[in-house]
């Protein structure tokens, strides 16, 4: 983590007040939260809508923070204790973020996509990681904030740095990219996520692939070539870069050639090698999200056949195709961390194929940013459902109601429980449960669909 004396730091970002008595303070680290100094960091407040972080500054720097910076438009800065003056908190954070970034070698892999972006980080991580010191995005510090405390968080011998990028409109892409700088750049897919914001697919495309526009010169972009949404925009790009591309089609330089679904992943072959592959990640899709792991291990010159071991090394974000136990000895596969009609529809697929089970239940929750046709959305999912594979459909929020009303054509009326209450819900599940059942668990974010796993395992 960055490691600078406070004139440093000064000489990196704009500092509007004399700290020449405190220059020589050493700061180890940066955090936001005054919940979780550790010593040495640096403090930075930020102005929430109910919280400001101004109002703890002190408090930080009683717990062991070296110093701590102040916006210059709040009042009443505590001037005896060792603080820089900045014109805004939030931007000089992303400044220093900015010029730690230029001063360290290291390697930087950016991925961005609607779907599957934190699975293939945690994958590539995994890759890379067996030939050299790799540091990633932990959870979801993604975003103008999550991402500089993420650079600033790196050391300054990691080798290479693998950057999840995420969004919610036009030009926040483009932000991180130009902050994080990559020499190697993934777009996992273009989906549904963000059409609230942005309207159409075409216009999402067009906001994922702002991550070029950070990309170093010659520098390799990977993409998800069966995506016509890509692949025309592409070619339209203007800077010099190397492309490759994966899929399911043969016309990429990377696709599957044979793919055996295992109760605890999947086995899989590809066009660029005989090895056979043991990806311990449930559900087909995300073999895709490997392929693209695996352009980026061989750009750094990790060979095919040493990937398997990464494969077995990684480790996943949790609540992605997490496969847990109940109380009742049920299986549970946790998807809960987040949901689009592709991978809600990819996870069920999941489901209804594996076999061993005499009792598959769907607990699926609100998807949500989907634009105006949220609800012909949800009510698409129900259509969808596969009466022979799916015994039990549970719906959770006001938007899993059209979950429900589109399964009842299909399951049928007897076969289908909706809610908006949880604890009902967990109560109603439970009553329903056998040693040989799976659940899988799924929705947006918000709804924290998590707690009904941990009900499940009470």
């Amino acid at each position: 983590m960055i490691k600078r004396s406070l004139k440093q730091i000064a000489e990196m970002i704009t500092v509007r007040n004399d700290f020449k008595s405190v220059e020589d303070v050493m700061i180890n680290g940066v955090t936001i939260d005054s919940r979780k100094i550790e010593p040495g960091n640096l403090f930075v407040p930020l102005r929430g809508e109910h919280v400001d972080g101004h109002d703890y500054v002190e408090e930080s720097i009683r717990k062991g923070a070296a110093a701590a910076l102040w916006q210059k438009d709040v009042p009443n800065p505590p001037l005896h204790l060792p603080i820089l003056i900045v014109d805004d908190c939030l931007k000089a954070l992303q400044e220093l973020a900015r010029q730690y970034r230029k001063e360290l070698p290291v390697k930087v892999v950016g991925i961005t996509g609607s779907n599957g972006k934190t699975t293939t980080k945690d994958i590539t991580a995994g890759l890379l990681s067996l030939q050299y010191k790799v540091q990633k995005t932990e959870g979801n510090f993604n975003n103008h904030i999550g991402l500089p405390l993420t650079v600033l968080g790196l050391e300054e011998d990691t080798e290479i740095a693998v950057l999840e990028m995420g969004m919610s409109g036009r030009g926040e892409i483009e932000f991180l990219t130009k902050l994080a700088c990559p020499d190697v750049v993934i777009i996992t897919n273009i989906g549904e996520s963000h059409l609230l914001d942005l309207g159409s697919r075409e216009s999402i495309a067009e906001a994922k692939l702002e991550i070029l526009q950070g990309l170093k010169e010659d520098g390799l972009a990977i993409l998800h070539g069966d995506e016509p949404l890509l692949m025309e925009r592409i070619q339209m790009f203007k800077g010099k870069i190397q492309l490759k591309t994966f899929g399911r089609s043969e016309s990429n330089d990377l696709y599957p050639t044979q793919i055996t679904q295992l109760e605890n992943g999947n086995s899989f072959t590809i066009n660029a090698t005989d090895t056979v592959f043991q990806l311990p990640i449930l559900g087909t899709h995300n073999i895709l999200n490997a392929l693209a792991a695996m352009l980026a291990a061989r750009y750094f010159s990790i060979s095919f056949e040493k990937m398997n071991e990464g494969f077995r090394s990684m480790k996943l974000t949790n609540m992605r195709m997490e496969l847990v136990e109940g109380s009742q000895g049920e299986k549970i596969i946790n998807d809960a961390y987040n949901a689009s009609p592709t991978s809600m529809m990819a996870a069920i697929e999941l489901v209804a194929n594996l076999h061993g089970y005499t009792k598959k239940i769907l607990v699926l929750g609100d998807m949500l940013e989907l634009g105006p046709e949220e609800e012909e959305y949800h009510h698409q999912i129900g259509l969808r459902l596969d009466r022979d594979k799916i015994d039990l459909l549970f719906t959770y929020g006001n938007l899993g109601k059209h979950i429900a009303n589109g399964a009842k054509s299909v399951l049928g009326k007897q076969r289908i429980f909706a809610f908006t209450d949880k604890e009902a819900l967990i109560k109603e599940l439970k009553q329903h449960i056998t040693p040989s059942t799976l659940i899988l668990v799924k929705a947006s974010r918000g709804m924290k669909l998590e707690e009904v796993v941990k009900g499940l395992q009470k």
